[in-house]
């Protein structure tokens, strides 16, 4: 190390430890709503040896102030808890802003169009990216991954992420944001019953079925399985593409979208047809934390939905199944294929943000995403909820995370991390710019047919119409 190299370390450390006395200062009654925050936030923000070793200045982009959207949930939460840290660390002044999940697509989409630039980043589903790409409202991130003043690669490990995050924020070979927390969907089951009448976790989609009629018995407030139905491109239109893709479907034919084929109907059949016959009624306007407390109440024998409802399951103060429950991978369709969701919130950069503040973005993200804060905001938070949707592989091949993930239930993490090694399918939904409108012109063509509006033919009959209209337009 040269002694300039010294001296920016020994400046960097200096200066953190000014701001996290100035910062804890200022926290006031913050401590007493939640001590446990303030204890961590201050413990953290002191140690920062873990981000020094980075081959970067950190401080580059000292006094910069950014706007951070973030949805209200706990993987959030915990990162909002260290911002300390990274002021301290940075210099840089961050203000979260937390949106309801119904909002935060609107306010981000109506931000970048307009050009605004009032947030510097806000987390993102990654199905957003090919509209947000090529209308230019966000940065491709390979110039600040590859910029080593910016970027020190043997640090932040890039290429730990996983693969299927980094695939899924990329558009046409360029990653435009940075995965922070994502999710895979596993099938979950109520083991003790399970075993109790000699029954396995399916291997495919026909024995979901047999084990779901195994088991179900309304009379008894026992319900064989559920899976969501509430409509919308981030809802039902969550869990059909899974059974689409693994009865053999794909969603184009040559150049052109196709949502009404075969193996569609026959998709869609499938769906309608177990919920009718093993669901709750009210299943058809569910959404994943409704189906989650109804099996944590004990009222489900199994459903198939994002691995990180394994919190809920797990919520000692609600329910009733703790120690009963097992997890294993989707199960395979008629194509001989098991289908994850690709799902995760990324970070991108707002284009419309002036030179000095992407780059302040990108400390931002940089630390977000990188293995320490990852670790921070999971079983080394000091807080009651741990993150389960950690980004890299390395720690989830790690025994402190495994640790975590033994306690939420039996297979839990193997069945998540097999499903997201193995699972995982890039083309899951539909990867072009008018995904917004197509994803809801199908989610109202499934809910038509889930609560028995239309036959399932009829009802992506008229999906395809209104699809053609969207993509000529």
């Amino acid at each position: 190390m040269t002694d300039r190299d010294k001296h920016t370390k020994t400046e960097q450390i200096n200066h953190g430890r000014r701001d996290v006395l100035r910062t804890a200062a200022v926290l006031g009654v913050g401590a007493v709503a939640a001590p446990y925050l303030i204890r961590t936030a201050r413990a953290q923000a002191a140690d920062l040896g873990a981000y020094t070793s980075a081959k970067i200045n950190w401080r580059q982009a000292e006094g910069e102030q950014i706007t951070v959207g973030v949805i209200p949930a706990g993987y959030f939460d915990n990162l909002v808890s260290l911002s300390q840290e990274f002021e301290a660390l940075t210099g840089i002044k961050v203000r979260f802003e937390k949106i309801p999940p119904g909002q935060v697509r609107q306010k981000a989409m109506l931000d970048l169009s307009s050009k605004t630039g009032t947030y510097a980043t806000v987390a993102t589903d990654c199905m957003y990216y090919p509209l947000y790409a090529v209308n230019k409202w966000v940065e491709p991130l390979d110039t600040y991954l590859n910029d080593t003043s910016l970027t020190d690669p043997s640090w932040f490990q890039y290429n730990d992420i996983h693969k299927a995050w980094r695939d899924a924020n990329t558009v046409d070979g360029k990653p435009y944001a940075i995965p922070y927390d994502g999710e895979m969907t596993v099938q979950v089951y109520r083991k003790d019953l399970y075993d109790a009448k000699g029954l396995k976790p399916a291997e495919t989609l026909e024995q979901f079925v047999e084990n779901a009629k195994a088991l179900h018995d309304p009379s008894n407030r026992l319900w064989g399985a559920a899976l969501r139905g509430f409509a919308g491109a981030g809802q039902n239109m969550y869990i059909y593409p899974s059974i689409f893709r693994s009865y053999g479907g794909n969603w184009m034919s040559g150049d052109k979208i196709q949502v009404n084929s075969k193996e569609a109907t026959d998709s869609l059949d499938w769906y309608v047809d177990t919920l009718t016959k093993y669901a709750p009624q009210a299943v058809r306007n569910w959404n994943w934390p409704d189906i989650a407390d109804a099996f944590a109440q004990g009222t489900l024998g199994a459903y198939i939905d994002a691995h990180s409802s394994a919190a809920v399951l797990n919520n000692s103060e609600k329910s009733k199944v703790i120690g009963k429950i097992g997890f294993a991978r989707w199960p395979k369709g008629p194509a001989g294929k098991r289908v994850t969701s690709i799902w995760n919130w990324g970070f991108p950069i707002n284009a419309a943000l002036s030179p000095k503040a992407k780059q302040a973005t990108w400390m931002f993200i940089s630390w977000a995403a990188a293995a320490e804060t990852q670790a921070r905001t999971s079983w080394k938070f000091a807080g009651p909820v741990k993150r389960s949707g950690l980004n890299r592989l390395s720690i989830w091949k790690s025994p402190e995370f495994g640790k975590l993930l033994d306690a939420s239930g039996y297979n839990f993490g193997e069945a998540s991390l097999q499903s997201l090694e193995l699972d995982t399918d890039v083309d899951w939904r539909p990867r072009v710019p008018q995904w917004p409108a197509l994803g809801e012109a199908m989610a109202t063509g499934i809910q038509a047919a889930l609560v028995g509006q239309k036959k399932s033919k009829e009802a992506l009959d008229e999906a395809q119409a209104r699809i053609d209209a969207i993509m000529k337009g």
